[in-house]
């Protein structure tokens, strides 16, 4: 048994926000936030929207594609770095919004990561027959733990959801056709918030160390791009659209040339959207699906790192 993915999903809060608007607040400007980062504007939660808001609509969406009702779905799991609450999950809530009173949901929290881990975790739940179809989604308000005065961090995030319908086949012509997962928290402290409900009991603010950062997003992605090609078989010109985290195009780009390919067989959304963390790669996937970019039997690379570290990525037969 595997699992594939039968639709996409995607909310984008109203508000824009762009460079120039930020250059009035911070000492930046537009000119030096896309030099180094990409990114033109981002989307920022209206006030009250809250991540399982945004959750709920890329649900809706993702079932509305894919001619289904929440009765159908028989779990959910939402990654996430910017709960609503402590507890309960997120995942529970985008439950109760949808009147889903069966099946199970829960959390994961592997930061920018976060969609990967999650849907590496409901293809494991698919394939070990647990349930047949499981709503997967990417969501964060990341406006809530930036500082706001910090130049540096306040420039790369955005707010979002995004969110895939999981299901079970046995065809194996198509479906998620491996994972790979790291982590390594001796970097914890190289990307990291302030707080935390055991330390000081708040949410805390988004502390990173850009340079070496980088310099890990580089590697990692490179290992585990290596380690999914190696696992299948396939080369890096059998991949028909490289699907990343949107949190840098110097990354992107790297991880492009590394393979070999053309930035036309790249999603790029970070230069609209920002970092939007566990929610960058279902949002930049649904983009490419409803843009026509992905077809039947396309192979897609999904990759991504984030804060602890974590990184990872997923081979994808459309």
């Amino acid at each position: 048994m595997r699992a594939f993915i039968r639709s996409t999903g995607s909310y984008l809060p109203e508000r824009v926000v762009t460079n120039a608007e930020l250059s009035r607040k911070v000492e930046t400007s537009d000119e030096w936030i896309v030099q180094r980062t990409g990114i033109k504007e981002r989307r920022i939660a209206a006030e009250g929207e809250l991540t399982s808001h945004m959750a709920t609509a890329a649900a809706r969406m993702a079932l509305e594609n894919a001619k289904l009702t929440p009765a159908d779905i028989d779990a959910i799991v939402v990654a996430t770095t910017t709960p609503d609450d402590t507890f309960p999950a997120v995942a529970v809530k985008v439950q109760a919004a949808l009147g889903m009173t069966h099946g199970f949901a829960f959390d994961v929290q592997a930061v920018c990561s976060g969609f990967v881990y999650a849907l590496a975790t409901a293809s494991g739940i698919i394939a070990n027959k647990g349930a047949k179809r499981i709503l997967v989604i990417g969501a964060e308000k990341m406006s809530s733990i930036i500082d706001w005065n910090d130049r540096i961090t306040c420039v790369l995030f955005g707010d979002g959801a995004g969110a895939v319908v999981l299901e079970a086949t046995d065809d194996d012509s198509r479906g998620i056709l491996t994972t790979h997962l790291h982590s390594d928290g001796r970097h914890r402290d190289l990307l990291y918030t302030n707080g935390g409900v055991a330390s000081t009991g708040t949410a805390g603010k988004i502390q990173m160390q850009g340079r070496e950062v980088f310099k890990h997003a580089v590697e990692a992605l490179a290992q585990v791009v290596d380690e999914a090609l190696a696992a299948t078989g396939y080369k890096p010109e059998d991949i028909s659209l490289l699907v990343p985290h949107q949190a840098n195009l110097r990354i992107i780009e790297g991880t492009a040339k590394k393979l070999g390919m053309g930035m036309d067989k790249v999603v790029v959304t970070l230069d609209r959207h920002g970092n939007t963390s566990a929610a960058s790669i279902p949002l930049a996937l649904h983009e490419a699906v409803s843009g026509g970019r992905v077809k039947r039997g396309d192979l897609l690379l999904l990759e991504a790192m984030g804060g602890g570290f974590t990184w990872g990525s997923l081979l994808v037969r459309w």
